[in-house]
């Protein structure tokens, strides 16, 4: 797109304001050479990595962008869906982003455009709100699929928001939510989540020494360390969480995935809690991601495949991953409540 976006006819103006659904972004199919693309943009950005390019970038296209892509790849198509292979939206990030704009616009009515967008890949950020100013868009809202906060999530969401404001001669009027960790919707549709999961399987007992794990994407230790309030915003939403259920003491723990590289990372780590409970003979273990609006690698793979493997043959008993997000009714209730405070006197 143009360094500076074409400016509307005022005459031509649309009084409607959009929505901007933000989320990660995906590879284009579960080949090598897309995960490639995928992966040098995201590892690109100064805000997921904060190391100066000249130190970091041998090490990406040296040896991370020549080794990873073809295992993620393999891990991509492990989650891709049946029969589209070849298409962005076989991933189920990016289907579940979807259907949320397609639910979140009926929910919200005529009076807003709802958009998706993806901060890596396609469809751009920038490229969408350029899309809505050539409309005539002159008022923007921007919720990041983020329930909490962090610099290399929802701040560089709002970071490539600011580089589209930057080149604009005609700038939109912009509104952003920073987070909704302690939102009521969002805190309800984790428990309805886990008590429908409850109704069928039962509650499980911590005197039996069955547990649950609230997973959340770990931050390196350096980012916590200089000030990012991520993981204390983590810890709001279990701390809520598990006053709206009353979990007894010990049955759920607060931890932490996703990690890479050598660098330390905040834990304790996801992967290291399901071995040490399945060591210890854990009869069941339920999982829950509240990080995670839309069902995606971090999930479906991580979780749902490689952390259940490590449970079970390490000797714990049954493993059940609990979604909560995607097309469910909570999470459009989560993103409609978030919708409405952001627009709030646009519509």
């Amino acid at each position: 797109m143009p360094s500076s976006p074409a400016a509307p006819d005022p005459r031509e103006a649309d009084e409607h304001p959009a929505l901007i659904l933000a989320n990660l972004g995906t590879p284009a199919e579960p080949r090598p050479r897309a995960v490639r693309s995928f992966l040098r943009e995201f590892l690109s950005d100064r805000r997921v990595v904060e190391m100066h390019p000249l130190l970091w970038r041998p090490v990406l296209e040296g040896i991370i962008l020549r080794v990873r892509p073809r295992a993620s790849a393999a891990k991509y198509a492990t989650v891709w869906r049946p029969g589209e292979e070849t298409s962005r939206s076989g991933s189920p990030l990016m289907h579940y982003s979807e259907r949320q704009g397609e639910l979140l616009q009926q929910e919200l009515g005529e009076s807003v455009k709802v958009r998706i967008a993806m901060r890596y890949g396609q469809p751009a950020l920038r490229r969408v709100m350029g899309e809505l100013m050539e409309a005539g868009c002159r008022r923007i809202a921007l919720l990041p699929l983020y329930p909490q906060y962090a610099a290399s999530s929802a701040g560089t969401v709002v970071d490539e928001a600011a580089r589209f404001i930057l080149a604009s001669r005609n700038q939109p009027e912009l509104r952003t939510v920073r987070s909704f960790e302690t939102a009521p919707a969002y805190i309800e549709a984790l428990a309805t989540a886990l008590e429908q999961h409850w109704r069928v399987h039962g509650r499980p007992d911590s005197a039996a020494g069955e547990r649950l794990l609230l997973s959340f994407h770990s931050i390196p230790q350096a980012m916590h360390d200089a000030g990012d309030p991520y993981r204390a915003e983590c810890e709001r939403t279990v701390e809520l969480l598990s006053q709206r259920l009353n979990l007894p003491d010990g049955l759920a723990q607060l931890t932490f995935q996703s990690v890479f590289g050598p660098v330390a990372w905040i834990g304790p780590a996801t992967i290291d809690a399901v071995g040490e409970l399945g060591r210890a003979g854990c009869p069941r273990l339920d999982v829950i991601c509240p990080g995670f609006l839309s069902d995606c690698l971090e999930t479906l793979e991580e979780i749902n495949q490689l952390n259940r493997e490590t449970f079970t043959t390490a000797g714990g008993g049954s493993f059940h991953y609990i979604p909560w997000g995607n097309d469910s009714d909570g999470a459009i209730a989560t993103l409609a409540e978030q919708a409405r405070n952001v627009l709030a006197g646009w519509i």
